[in-house]
């Protein structure tokens, strides 16, 4: 008969120990699961009413309303892929939970519009470091065609160094100058013509915040 030498600090209360540790391991990864599927939803999402001005644009396009049916979530576009980058992505987003909490009334339209541009850079600069890999979950490279002729062809032979949101943006949500053309005078301006705001309004509004 075969006897087995186990080292002598293997003890019972060792084993218990490795055992439980495993199971809580376990049952701590699917905790994870479950709650990066949870926080990823558009319903986890908008519990923050400034979110739901980004919800209003999102649904008048095809990335919420396709022919083919297919709806891309927050998390689809907004979260990445995986375990581990997505429990990343969701801790760095607190950050935005702190702002929305003591951070100016984003809850206030015209707060939450003159600050849009920054939400929009930011988010255009997530993409750009993640080569745009959320986009390349549904949508690849070689299948797209488009409406125009030469849709496949710019696809194919003019996005060398190129990631996708270079030039696919403002497709989602409200239109936002690129960073290079953006004119923060010009902006406020248009915040508050659609508001009907005395003109240097968004101006005090900004300064006060700091």
């Amino acid at each position: 008969m075969i006897k087995l030498n186990v080292a002598p600090f293997i003890t019972r209360h060792v084993l218990f120990a490795l055992v439980a540790g495993g199971l809580g391991g376990v049952v701590f990864m699917f905790f994870l699961i479950e709650f990066d599927h949870y926080t990823s939803s558009n319903a986890f999402c908008t519990t923050c009413h400034s979110m739901t001005y980004a919800e209003v644009s999102y649904r008048d396009t095809p990335h919420y309303d396709s022919p083919s049916g297919v709806r891309a979530s927050c998390g689809d576009c907004h979260v990445s892929e995986g375990i581990i980058m997505a429990t990343y992505d969701h801790a760095i987003g607190t950050k935005d939970l702190i702002k929305q909490l003591f951070g100016p009334d984003y809850d206030d339209p015209v707060i939450n519009l003159l600050h849009l541009p920054e939400a929009a850079f930011a988010a255009r600069d997530w993409f750009r470091k993640r080569d745009s890999a959320t986009c390349k979950r549904c949508h690849t490279l070689e299948a797209i065609q488009g409406e125009r002729a030469n849709t496949a062809a710019i696809h194919q032979e003019e996005t060398d160094g190129k990631s996708c949101i270079d030039c696919h943006y403002n497709l989602v949500h409200r239109h936002v100058p690129s960073e290079q053309t953006f004119k923060r005078e010009a902006w406020n301006a248009m915040v508050e013509e659609e508001f009907g705001l005395e003109s240097g309004t968004a101006e005090r509004m900004l300064a006060d915040e700091g």
